[in-house]
């Protein structure tokens, strides 16, 4: 397996496909919503199995030139709890580092919490309710 930042229509249809059935269709939020509208100037990584398909997708943006945003992780079903997820992070934290970024940012899922302390990202506060019933959690990280 491999990160890699999307680049063709291909890629970027594989790309926003797993963004949608991993963060929106189990909610029945309708094809589209899994889009941004500062998507164009976002940092988009994917992580493909050895037959090219996607298994896990993340984005960064930059808030500030010192501060990123995580936002848009997923990973396939069947493919969690095998530590794609850190290795999609740690990809997309190298990213930030080298644009300047000295720290980062996200929205947590509750369920997710967990997983983000476990890799270094503190809980600052109780944020939004997404769809009416997913409570999220504003979380930082200092990169060193």
């Amino acid at each position: 397996m491999e990160v890699i930042e999307p680049a063709t229509p291909e890629e970027f249809e594989k790309y926003y496909r797993l963004r949608y059935e991993t963060l929106r269709q189990p909610w029945g939020e309708p094809e589209g919503s899994e889009r941004a509208a500062d998507d164009a100037t976002a940092i988009h990584a994917m992580l493909v199995d050895d037959d090219g398909e996607a298994v896990g997708v993340c984005r960064l943006h930059l808030n500030t030139p010192q501060e990123g945003q995580l936002r848009f992780m997923g990973i396939r079903k069947d493919k969690q709890g095998q530590q794609l997820g850190f290795r999609l992070m740690e990809y997309m934290e190298a990213r930030a580092k080298a644009l300047g970024a000295i720290s980062l940012m996200l929205h947590a899922r509750e369920n997710a919490v967990n997983f983000y302390r476990r890799n270094g990202y503190e809980v600052v506060k109780e944020s939004y309710v997404l769809f009416g019933t997913i409570q999220h959690y504003l979380m930082t990280k200092q990169l060193s």
